[in-house]
């Protein structure tokens, strides 16, 4: 039998061939029916849902941060600008190892160990996922390019620019604007998260502070296509954000230049205000800082610098200085001495140089030796004697002084849109029970009487109060804001409403006249020949009034004399002065203190001087005939031939006042 017939059936191998294919057919058939459904599921039965998700790995709903208001002077000077800033951030979900990647950028471009610290910080701070967290801010052009090659080897890292704020003006109105900074946990917890959900930063102190509501704006929102590694591609939908609203605030640039100029680097503060709407002038704060340095984070070197420097730059000397008022509140007692009839216009007494209690050994000195002689109280407001109202303030008590300088006040916050300054210290019963656990002595009202012992202002309220004394005790409330603009236009601005209906009651006198009696003495302080500011009037070519001031820092033991050579010069007295200008319908009134400047008339009372005239007859040369014009209506008269006082007294030594 032949044996390959044997192993071979072709009828077999064709029935095993045929079942193979259709049963592979089978398959084919079942695999294609499920990719079909699964593609049908898909596609169709789950649509929307897998639609969804992808439009989510697609497209992103990102929030856009409002451009901030801008911030001028009264005549359109810009204070407080937005500039574009670039900056390099990290996006962590989107780089697989952040050490690396920032040993990577570290690489590119110089990278610092506090700039990486910073950066862990607003890592763990971080409002939500995805969020860029800045790493570096303000690149120069190098490092941006540096940067864009190699972007394509830098997965999550962007380099963006952002508005970030600019003060043109730095040292100079760092005091009064203040600044922003990178909001942060805590500041996020009293303001409208959403609101601020792509905003950076918020306002610190100062004007950008108080109107940050006004300055934000409203956030807008927008959806855009991103590739795989987040990058943006296209935007989809755009709901535009609302900027902030510009401000104009009363401040004149040019007026905070003078006073800083005049002070010629000393420590100290000057305040000027308009009297007719309280509008304030000039608010300056001397040494000052840049406030640029905290905008985008101050390293710590320079913060140090700052906060250790025994002039105290970051302190704010205008809002939070409290310092012994001195002489410079004895117009306010004296118009208390004759409104209570506790004195009057003839009444005199004979100054021997010091006043001294009943049954009391301790002598209370006057500035001047061997005093002033016979004077009254027209005389001892020009000469500053300190004997009479020592004399005054024992009649009058401390109830009364309270009384008189609280309407004026001393003692109080009464700025419209300022939260940083303090109230001082406006010393009464009251008030000594409770923090010294003591009685009121006679004594006490004694100090009180001079501006000394317990009693503390501000230069703010020493201006304010002057304020109120050169509108014959009309009260208008300080305020910083002028103008602000009506909704995107800037050139449409609305004015504040000033709530003059919630002024202070304005001070009423049972003798009208007395407002004459006190502030030509106040004039005759710069005019009289026995002013104690009269070197500073000499020659003006307009009236002035004021009244100087010296405070003391440190005590003087019985028996002994100032001696400010002795003392080194941060425990001299300081120097004050408040005045007002013109006497005839007044357009400024000014508050100066010179720390450890010695006596009120040698150190602030020039200062002022400054001031007055640049407010009174103008700036730029153009400017002075306009300026003339308007002050021919002025009173040249000398207030002595109107109210014909008695001046009788010898030169100063070491003024007090």
């Amino acid at each position: 039998m032949n044996t390959s017939r044997m192993l071979k059936d072709p009828i077999k191998e064709k029935r095993i061939f045929t079942f193979r294919a259709i049963l592979a057919m089978f398959f084919i058939i079942v695999l294609a029916v499920v990719l079909v459904s699964r593609v049908y599921y898909l596609q169709v039965v789950d649509y929307d849902h897998y639609t969804t998700l992808s439009d989510k790995n697609r497209m992103q709903l990102q929030s856009v941060a409002p451009t901030r208001g801008l911030i001028y002077d009264r005549n359109g000077v810009l204070l407080a600008d937005n500039q574009p800033v670039f900056s390099v951030s990290i996006v962590k979900e989107r780089v697989e190892s952040l050490d690396q990647t920032i040993a990577q950028i570290g690489s590119i471009i110089e990278l610092s160990e506090e700039q990486i610290k910073n950066f862990d910080k607003r890592l763990k701070n971080r409002r939500k996922p995805y969020e860029p967290v800045p790493l570096k801010s303000k690149l120069t052009e190098e490092e941006i390019a540096k940067l864009s090659v190699q972007r394509h080897l830098l997965p999550g890292v962007e380099v963006e620019a952002e508005l970030v704020r600019h003060y043109p003006h730095g040292e100079m109105m760092a005091h009064m604007l203040g600044y922003v900074g990178r909001i942060n946990i805590k500041e996020l917890k009293r303001v409208d998260a959403t609101n601020y959900s792509a905003t950076n930063y918020i306002g610190k102190l100062g004007i950008e502070k108080f109107y940050e509501d006004v300055l934000h704006g409203r956030v807008g929102h927008q959806t855009v296509e991103t590739n795989a590694r987040g990058r943006v591609l296209r935007v989809l939908d755009q709901q535009p954000s609302v900027p902030g609203r510009d401000i104009t605030l009363s401040i004149d640039v040019r007026l905070q230049q003078v006073a800083i100029d005049a002070m010629q680097g000393q420590r100290g503060a000057v305040v000027a205000i308009e009297p007719s709407t309280g509008g304030i002038l000039a608010l300056v704060s001397t040494p000052s800082f840049d406030p640029n340095l905290f905008v985008t984070g101050i390293d710590h070197k320079s913060y140090a610098a700052l906060r250790d420097s025994l002039d105290i730059p970051l302190f704010n000397r205008a809002l939070k200085g409290q310092y012994p008022p001195g002489s410079t509140i004895k117009p306010i007692i004296g118009l208390a001495g004759l409104d209570t009839a506790t004195v009057n216009r003839q009444t005199k007494i004979r100054d021997p140089g010091w006043y001294q209690l009943k049954n009391d050994k301790r002598f209370y000195r006057d500035w001047k030796k061997y005093g002033h002689g016979i004077v009254d109280l027209y005389d001892s407001i020009v000469q500053s004697c300190d004997t009479f109202f020592y004399s005054m303030a024992f009649k009058l008590g401390v109830d009364q002084m309270e009384l008189y300088l609280d309407k004026f006040g001393i003692g109080s916050r009464t700025a419209v849109d300022i939260d940083e300054d303090r109230k001082g210290i406006l010393p009464s019963r009251a008030w000594k029970r409770g923090t010294k656990g003591l009685p009121w002595f006679p004594g006490d009202s004694l100090n009180m009487g001079i501006g000394q012992g317990f009693m503390l202002a501000t230069p703010l309220q020493l201006a304010t109060a002057t304020a109120v004394l050169a509108n014959r005790g009309r009260w208008h409330r300080p305020h910083l804001a002028l103008k602000i603009s009506e909704g995107t236009n800037p050139d449409e601005q609305i004015e504040i409403p000033r709530m003059h209906e919630n002024d202070p009651p304005d001070v009423m006198l049972n003798n009208p006249d007395d407002w004459d009696y006190i502030l030509g003495s106040m004039e005759d302080v710069m005019h009289g020949k026995k002013g104690t500011a009269r070197g500073s009037a000499r020659n003006a070519p307009y009236r002035m009034a004021g009244k100087t001031g010296t405070a003391q820092v440190v005590g003087i033991k019985q028996g002994e004399e100032y001696d400010a050579e002795a003392l080194a010069e941060r425990h001299r007295d300081h120097a004050l002065f408040v005045g007002f200008a013109p006497v005839t319908a007044p357009r400024i009134a000014v508050a100066v203190i010179v720390e450890n400047g010695g006596g009120g008339s040698r150190a602030a009372a020039p200062v002022a001087r400054k001031v007055f005239d640049a407010w009174v007859l103008g700036f730029p040369e153009q400017e002075q005939e306009e300026r003339a014009a308007s002050d021919a209506t002025l009173d040249l008269a000398p207030a002595h031939e109107r109210l014909e006082p008695q001046l009788v007294s010898s030169e100063s030594l070491h003024n007090h006042g």
